[in-house]
């Protein structure tokens, strides 16, 4: 019998849901679906000085809104705030600990103004990810995940990986079904 690998494993699994499931409904999206806000106060990606969340974070003309501590309930979030949250917080973040991505954090970061901009940002990191993964090899992933993990520094890179792909899963998820309710309370446009 061969030897199962497990760095092809977890690849794998995360590109055929990001192939098959996640990149696939992104297409299209639009600057509208973007910005939208489905209910009163949810937390966005806006333009600089124009947030009303305690902290307004990033490094160009448009910023994240976010508190610390995080409210109870947190307030819903936009597409926008998703897609910066999974670009900045899940992967450009942990690229750069772990696959020499360029240092970043929700400050440092220049937002996209545009879902055009934003679904590129997360093409980019996400291709910096899956590669960086593949780099670690099976050895990789057994290694500690080092003091960028804080409480998880000891803990084996694989651990992280099995997370970082949770995160992916779960917030496109969340970004699929913010447009299906988009698509369901806009006005139907009348045909010819």
């Amino acid at each position: 019998m061969a030897e199962l690998g497990w760095n092809p494993l977890l690849r794998d699994q995360i590109d055929w849901h990001w192939t098959n499931a996640v990149r696939p409904r992104l297409v299209g999206l639009t600057d509208d679906e973007y910005a939208w806000e489905p209910a009163p106060g949810c937390w966005s990606v806006r333009p600089r000085g124009t947030g009303t969340a305690p902290v307004q974070a990033g490094s160009g003309a448009m910023t994240i809104d976010f508190a610390m501590p995080e409210p109870d309930p947190p307030p819903l979030t936009t597409i926008a705030w998703r897609l910066g949250h999974v670009i900045v917080g899940v992967l450009a973040v942990r690229n750069a600990a772990h696959f020499a991505g360029a240092p970043t954090d929700y400050f440092a970061w220049d937002y996209a103004a545009t879902a055009d901009a934003a679904l590129g940002q997360l093409d980019e990191q996400y291709a910096v990810w899956l590669s960086g993964v593949e780099s670690l090899g099976e050895a990789g992933l057994a290694r500690p995940c080092g003091p960028a993990e804080g409480d998880f520094a000891d803990e084996p890179l694989a651990m992280l990986v099995l997370h970082i792909h949770r995160e992916l899963i779960h917030h496109l998820a969340e970004v699929s079904l913010l447009r299906d309710l988009y698509r369901q309370t806009r006005p139907l446009t009348e045909g010819p």
